[in-house]
């Protein structure tokens, strides 16, 4: 289901969020209201073209502190842009279009590819993908309910 922006759909600072677009049904994400853009780990990350188009095709690692399950996807570039990090550091960062399932709600998000292995989270949901309406408690965690066990497990690295 898409959401309209002017719906307002509680979210925790930090949520299991599913990616529709690439086959992953859980991956921990932090709400970051400090972002513009969304974010995703991403590892591999090689331009192609395709029938005259930019393309990209990228790897994920959906489990926090685990090598296990990657997931290889790919689709176009949508963007190229320059993100400042949270530590000041600039980069430049493909951008591409996939859908975002977060609380009880899908919408469609530009999201970079990083490699964010040394971050607590393999994503980062930015303010665009928020302001289709979504307003953030930060006093709370997983409004949208916690994956099933064995996915938290595996995120855990205890399978």
């Amino acid at each position: 289901m898409i959401r309209s922006s002017h719906s307002n759909t509680a979210t925790g600072w930090r949520e299991w969020v599913g990616l529709p677009d690439l086959g992953i049904p859980w991956i921990k994400a932090k709400i970051d209201t400090g972002a513009r853009t969304s974010s995703l780990h991403a590892f591999d990350v090689t331009e192609f073209e395709r029938d005259g188009s930019a393309w990209v095709r990228f790897s994920v690692h959906p489990w926090q502190e685990s090598h296990e399950d990657a997931v290889v996807h790919e689709c176009p570039v949508h963007d190229r842009r320059a993100v400042r990090s949270s530590s000041g550091h600039a980069e430049d960062r493909l951008v591409v279009k996939l859908q975002i399932r977060l609380v009880d709600a899908v919408v469609d998000a530009e999201v970079t590819l990083t490699n964010r292995d040394e971050m607590g989270f393999r994503m980062l949901i930015g303010r665009e993908a928020l302001r289709q309406g979504f307003v953030v408690d930060p006093s709370k965690s997983f409004l949208g309910g916690r994956a099933p066990r064995d996915a938290r497990q595996r995120n855990r690295g205890r399978v």
